[in-house]
């Protein structure tokens, strides 16, 4: 297998962790939240789709391109035979820096596990079952600071609702 070049070519598709810039929970976004917080209470519907849309965009920002790390490991590696023959530092040249991987070869089988600049876990592959995607702390981070807004904003909503404050759009209303 020839690996000329990895270190310069082949991983400059994907995305560096550390090139992202810090994801903030901005006051923009807060009211975008709320305001799909207010919709989806007056519809008695909890984290509706435009708000999981948003949710999942937001994610997006700060997760590792795992389709490009999955795309390397299927261009160069065919079988997990090849993959018992890389060795650490090969495998850290193809999937670039700062993402580190480490094969397993110990136990039940094997398998690759790919790292983040930040030492998560995002990716592992073994034979038997493919790829398994883990969530870095980043996205965790991500999916809590927004699901705690809408949380919020929701809770606020409903209270207006039930106390009468807001009018209940389409002329219905659950209380009668």
């Amino acid at each position: 297998m020839d690996i000329t070049g990895i270190a310069k070519s082949r991983h400059a598709d994907i995305p560096k962790a550390s090139s992202k810039k810090e994801w903030k929970l901005s006051d923009s976004l807060r009211e975008k939240i709320a305001g799909y917080a207010r919709e989806d209470a007056a519809q008695g519907i909890y984290m509706g789709n435009k708000f999981l849309a948003l949710r999942k965009s937001e994610v997006a920002k700060v997760a590792p391109d795992r389709a490009a790390l999955m795309g390397k490991v299927s261009q160069e590696m065919a079988d997990m035979k090849t993959i018992r023959e890389a060795d650490r530092r090969w495998l850290c040249l193809l999937f670039g820096e700062p993402y580190e991987a480490k094969f397993q070869s110990e136990g039940t089988g094997s398998a690759v596990h790919v790292y983040d600049g930040n030492g998560d876990e995002v990716l592992t592959y073994t034979a038997g079952v493919g790829w398994h995607e883990k969530e870095s702390k980043a996205e965790t981070q991500v999916h809590g600071a927004l699901k705690a807004a809408y949380y919020d904003a929701f809770r606020a909503a409903r209270q207006e609702i039930n106390a009468g404050i807001v009018e209940v759009r389409g002329g219905f209303d659950a209380r009668a």
